[in-house]
């Protein structure tokens, strides 16, 4: 432990894979900002927590059988001249439900006459919002493992990044989900980018790589727009008010 702490190749290890980390993280908020906009504010903030906790937990896991997970790159099946493992199928599923979730949640934000007819009770619509968590969750936090084994050799530096890395994402995360549920044109761009990630998974499992700055360029560029149109309607709304 002491030769890592005082080695400047662990040190830029540690930076580089923690960076990393906190942009794969980018598609796991943005997930928890969405799905927990329709319940609650107290349950909410509860939802958020045990989301970002199981995220911790199940990457500490992953690394912790690192033997059996850098099997799951290995065929298991071949159909029409693919070979498919089961981190190529999680994907698919992966980006197949989050493709499936958040068109669904467009839906719901289009056909407002439907939205009190699709709301659970509390603890039901709670309890859903967990499963979904713990869903994506798994899907999310093995792409960030394979990534961490691929960048690091030491089993220390890589639970030191994701460590860090879950840590940034629970502080940004209430931010993020706040501002999200006060602008809901924010929300509708938040379930696009979902969509787009979803192909990207969707691609990745039939072993077609999308590389991820151009999405997070995307997402980035949308984002600035959307900053200042809600910065403009902003100030729209100052202008209007009658000077005392």
């Amino acid at each position: 432990m002491m030769h890592l702490i005082t080695s400047p190749e662990a040190w830029a290890a540690l930076l580089t894979l923690t960076s990393l980390e906190i942009v794969l993280g980018i598609d796991n908020v943005i997930f928890l900002s969405v799905i927990v906009s329709r319940i609650p504010e107290q349950q909410a903030n509860r939802a958020r927590q045990i989301g970002l906790a199981l995220a911790l937990i199940f990457r500490i896991i992953l690394l912790s059988v690192l033997v059996w997970l850098i099997g799951l790159t290995a065929p298991v099946f071949s159909f029409a001249d693919y070979e498919f493992s089961w981190r190529d199928l999680i994907l698919i599923g992966g980006g197949l439900f989050l493709i499936a979730k958040a068109t669904h949640e467009i839906h719901a934000e289009v056909e407002v006459d439907d939205e009190d007819g699709d709301e659970k009770s509390g603890g039901s619509a709670f309890f859903w919002v967990i499963v979904q968590i713990i869903i994506i969750d798994i899907v999310f936090s093995l792409d960030s493992i394979i990534t961490a084994i691929g960048m690091a050799q030491d089993i220390e530096i890589m639970i030191a990044a994701v460590v860090i890395a879950c840590l940034i994402m629970y502080i940004s995360s209430g931010p993020v989900s706040r501002f999200v549920a006060e602008h809901p044109t924010t929300k509708m761009l938040a379930l696009a980018f979902l969509v787009l990630i979803g192909v990207a998974l969707v691609a990745d499992g039939f072993r077609f790589h999308i590389p991820r700055g151009y999405i997070y360029f995307a997402i980035a560029f949308s984002a600035a727009v959307e900053f200042f149109n809600v910065l403009a309607k902003r100030n729209r709304r100052k202008a209007r008010k009658p000077s005392v």
